[in-house]
């Protein structure tokens, strides 16, 4: 949620959707392509200043760190207590290193763009109809999804009285709030399979077909708005060059 709708304005989100998707393949890909340590050191730390300057809230900084550490602390152990050497624990940090890099660029890019940017740049750059419609789809059935729920889940407490006290470490207040939560799955996709008519309905009425490459005329009003310019070029040949260079001091690095 806070991903979707918490765009707060950093350098990505004033470029264009094609630019920004762009220039996330390309930190993307950059990683799996290389297993020298300079490289992906260098590679993390632009990931990382670009996560910064894309102001990420500190909310999704803690959680990005939150898993990284505990993936490391749980295989480190898992190593240790299995036997592993130190060539293992190279690797897992190696690996570790680049989850760490797409999961930057990846808050990075998707933070800047919001909704209706994220499906106007699959339409320019002619992914299928179909990619566009499950983005938007999805971003608006997200916060349906979780209203329903809470929804739902205060209905079961307003009607069920609260358990006598809570139990040796709180187990039955535990049990009670899983059991709520339980019996509110079927309602809540019951609930939501009747909104999606809703929703769906919505969508084409915007003309959401009809701009979605089935009528060229319609997809040029859709993307009228969208201007690739010198700047986005810039800040893709800027990335392009940052990565050759990192791979560079890299193979340096080997060298030497």
């Amino acid at each position: 949620m806070r991903v979707a709708y918490a765009t707060r304005g950093g350098f990505l989100a004033r470029r264009d959707p094609r630019a920004v998707l762009g220039w996330y393949v390309i930190l993307a890909v950059a990683p799996w392509l290389t297993y020298s340590e300079t490289t992906l050191i260098i590679l993390g730390v632009i990931a990382l200043v670009s996560a910064l300057a894309a102001r990420i809230g500190p909310l999704l900084l803690g959680l990005f760190l939150l898993g990284i550490l505990g993936q490391i602390v749980s295989l480190g152990v898992m190593i240790l207590i299995f036997g592993g050497n130190s060539s293992a624990i190279e690797g897992l940090l190696e690996v570790s290193l680049k989850l760490a890099i797409i999961s930057l660029a990846s808050m990075a890019a998707f933070v800047s763009l919001d909704p209706e940017k994220l499906s106007d740049g699959l339409a320019a750059l002619r992914a299928p109809a179909v990619i566009g419609f499950a983005v938007s789809y999805a971003y608006r059935m997200i916060p349906l999804l979780i209203d329903e729920l809470q929804t739902i889940i205060d209905g079961h407490r307003l009607r069920g009285a609260p358990p006598a006290g809570h139990g040796f470490l709180g187990w039955k207040t535990i049990r009670r709030i899983g059991t709520i939560t339980v019996r509110s799955f079927y309602p809540v996709f019951l609930n939501t399979a009747r909104r999606t008519r809703t929703t769906v309905e919505a969508l084409e009425t915007r003309g959401f077909t009809l701009t979605g490459g089935a009528n060229p005329e319609g997809r040029r009003l859709r993307l009228a708005g969208l201007h690739f310019g010198w700047q986005d070029a810039t800040l893709l040949a800027v990335t392009l060059a940052m990565v050759a260079g990192a791979f560079w001091a890299g193979s340096l690095a080997f060298v030497a």
